[in-house]
């Protein structure tokens, strides 16, 4: 039983640490670590955090503090984790979002990722349901992006 706890953790561990060493290298394909955004795309939910981006199905999305230059860097290994909101162009802003925030930035040829303020928005597959913000604060570079677009660095 021991042994099983050890070899768990030691997994997710690697699957962290490989999303705060995130490459820069390209691919053709659609990431494997990408999610659809649903019908109403980007709203604003409440979490214990304050008001935050969800999408209209009450995940929590995040932004990647490296990401700060707009484009994203959360690549391969880091997207199985943090797998990117993509869809068409033409995301939509729901309750409370702002349209004039939202954009789309392109990923790969013909995959477009979601994007508010300068942030590129991302799911956290530890969050088992909506409005879990678990993915908050992750080695210091995962944040929830509130409606004036800024990452939330509070902690729950």
């Amino acid at each position: 039983m021991r042994v099983s706890i050890v070899l768990a953790g030691a997994a997710l561990l690697g699957t962290l640490a490989a999303c705060s060493t995130a490459t820069t290298s390209g691919s053709a394909s659609a990431p494997a670590g990408s999610a659809p955004a649903p019908a109403g795309d980007v709203v604003i939910g409440q979490s214990s955090v304050g008001p935050i981006l969800t999408d209209s199905a009450g995940r929590t999305l995040y932004a990647f503090a490296d990401d700060s230059s707009g484009i994203s860097t959360c690549k391969e290994g880091c997207l199985e984790t943090w797998p990117a909101l993509t869809g068409g162009k033409d995301f939509k802003a729901g309750d409370g979002a702002d349209q004039k925030l939202l954009a789309a930035t392109e990923r790969t040829p013909g995959v477009e990722q979601a994007k508010y303020g300068k942030w590129p928005l991302y799911y956290f597959v530890g969050d088992q349901g909506p409005g879990d913000i678990d993915g908050q604060g992750v080695d210091n570079l995962w944040f929830v992006v509130g409606a004036d677009g800024k990452l939330i660095k509070k902690t729950p």
